[in-house]
């Protein structure tokens, strides 16, 4: 089969390798109809993830149809029509228990992180995928959701939704600060209204990027290259900070910047991979009676945001911006790591 193949940073290349097969008896074995390059699969690029080592397929999202299954296998059967979770889950050690399969014990590679395919372990920019744990990492899709949306319900929403919104502890009323406008960062401009933010303030220095925001639910749109882009927000926000500030981009400024916006009491969600240390000013921050969050997504919340999707609740048909036939992966990755002059957001790979 055909796949992406990472050969350290700064290398990569489309490429022949052997076909993806069942290993375990919980496994199955997907052909990937559809996949999309995220924000951190350029990060690994730039060498931020060293645990992704030379010879790994990258690609952590995808729609697919599945091929064959593991004799454990009870969920899903050749023919189906699934969405591939980012964290495969085996649904039975105390993390996953507990609803945090992010840290899932059982993986191959390091227990302890759910995060595997295209990290760990070979993942979806391919032909085929294997797909460990199959019954807690497959979703079946109904039919009337297109693989344009499905493949945002394997990352990047339940990312934005849930290290964002719910780590942010985003409640009625509350003004939200979405710190960086790419995909997962306007995944949470999205999703903050599920819980009821009444001020959604979307800041990048991309002005298209702001603009699709707008559709998104931003009622506040902030140019972060203007010299007074906290004034603008403290103007949005009755002066005193916004309840809760999201970092969407994984950089030391945007994570400054978020310090900078919140009010005290309230809450700092950051999503953004970080690749090198972050000043933390708590000489500062003390006395701010802050809370700030980490985390990689659970991918719990698939289920429900998959049902948003089908009953049409989630405007999320301007994330994908661009399409291209799998086998043209490479210009892709150029169109994606260009995004400040293509307008990319999702960059979408088929069949």
């Amino acid at each position: 089969m055909k796949a992406l193949v990472f050969h350290g940073p700064g290398s990569i290349a489309w490429e022949d390798v052997p076909d993806a097969a069942l290993v375990e008896s919980t496994d199955a074995v997907v052909q990937v109809d559809t996949t999309t390059i995220c924000g951190t699969d350029l990060h690994i690029l730039r060498g931020d993830v060293p645990a992704v080592t030379a010879g790994r397929i990258l690609g952590h999202e995808g729609v697919g149809t599945v091929v064959s299954v593991g004799e454990s296998v009870t969920n899903h059967a050749p023919g189906d029509r699934v969405i591939i979770s980012c964290i495969s889950s085996c649904g039975v050690c105390r993390y996953c228990r507990s609803q945090m399969p992010s840290h899932c014990l059982a993986p191959e590679g390091a227990p302890g992180i759910g995060w595997i395919l295209g990290h760990l372990i070979d993942g979806t920019q391919a032909e085929l995928v294997r797909v460990p744990f199959a019954d807690g990492s497959l979703h079946r899709l109904p039919p009337a959701v297109p693989d344009p949306l499905a493949v945002l319900l394997s990352d990047i929403l339940p990312t934005g939704f849930e290290i964002g919104v719910q780590y942010g502890q985003v409640k009625p009323g509350d003004s939200v600060a979405v710190v960086g406008a790419g995909p997962v960062g306007l995944a949470a401009v999205a999703t903050a209204g599920l819980y009821g933010a009444a001020t959604i303030v979307a800041i990048d220095r991309d002005l298209n990027r702001l603009e699709v925001a707008k559709g998104l639910g931003a009622t506040v749109t902030v140019d972060a290259s203007a010299a007074d882009w906290r004034e603008q927000v403290l103007a949005a926000t009755d002066a005193d900070g916004v309840d809760v500030a999201i970092e969407c981009v994984g950089i030391p400024q945007t994570f400054t910047m978020c310090t900078q916006l919140v009010r005290p009491g309230g809450h700092l969600a950051n999503l953004g991979v970080h690749g090198k240390p972050v000043e933390l000013a708590l000489q500062d921050l003390w006395i701010q009676n802050l809370t700030i969050t980490t985390g990689l997504v659970n991918a719990t919340t698939v289920p429900m945001l998959l049902r948003l999707v089908a009953a049409g609740k989630l405007p999320v048909d301007a994330f994908v911006t661009h399409r291209f036939a799998l086998a043209d992966i490479m210009e892709a990755y150029g169109t994606f790591d260009d995004a400040a002059q293509t307008r990319a957001l999702k960059v979408l790979l088929s069949r």
